[in-house]
């Protein structure tokens, strides 16, 4: 009889961890936030607009971007673990490291050329990558940046190497999206009050007093709801 009644109790609790959603996700139904394949030419697409810049050059700004997002995502997400961001960028940087360090070269070549000399460059190549991981501020739209960053963390590691761009690419626009306040979108166009349930204290399972046909008497041992 006390192994039944430890069983209901178990079944009750289970029911009201069902109930809610799992840690890592953030909302019932997530924002659409999917765009074309970026150029690199769109505005914004890669922060500060790269004039001049040859399609091979943007591709290179479009992997710095999708770099510092995930460095950024690295460091702002770690308040929820199972989004593994901090992982997923580690993962980059040793598995991609050939493409990262291509894309570096290649945009402090264009940085030199439109300088003119290459200390100027220089200096051109570290403002532009300053104004590039500000250009990811979380601070409106944290966990949909989170959320989206951790996806695309994961497609990255998994990317062929050398194919890194192409990631970059076609889910840049998704990334940009994310900066934005985005909220539930289950109940958006529905009327619904969701409230958490709350955890009562457990019936006291071994004392036979407050039981009558496994059924528990809260007139014997007082109502459990307080």
């Amino acid at each position: 009889m006390l192994a039944r009644r430890i069983t209901l109790g178990m079944m009750a609790l289970a029911g009201m961890c069902v109930s809610a959603p799992a840690s890592a996700q953030f909302f019932f139904k997530s924002v659409d936030l999917s765009g074309p394949p970026a150029t690199g030419n769109e505005p914004g697409i890669i922060g500060p607009a790269l004039p001049g810049a040859s399609p091979v050059e943007l591709r290179a700004a479009l992997v710095w971007n999708l770099r510092a997002a995930l460095n950024v995502a690295a460091l702002q997400c770690q308040f929820e673990p199972t989004l593994l961001t901090l992982d997923h960028y580690n993962a980059l940087l040793e598995d991609h490291e050939v493409e990262l360090k291509n894309s570096y070269d290649t945009l402090e070549k264009y940085f030199t050329r439109i300088a003119k000399t290459k200390k100027a460059g220089q200096t051109e190549l570290d403002r532009f990558g300053t104004r590039v991981y500000s250009s990811f501020s979380t601070v409106s739209g944290q966990l949909s940046f989170c959320q989206t960053a951790a996806s695309i963390g994961h497609d990255a590691v998994y990317a062929p190497r050398g194919k890194l761009g192409d990631l970059a690419a076609a889910r840049m626009s998704e990334l940009r999206n994310s900066l934005k306040a985005w909220g539930e979108q289950y109940f958006r166009t529905r009327r619904v009050t969701f409230v958490w349930p709350v955890l009562r204290p457990l019936p006291p399972f071994g004392n036979d007093k407050c039981w009558r046909n496994d059924a528990y008497d809260a007139r014997k041992c007082g109502r459990l709801d307080r």
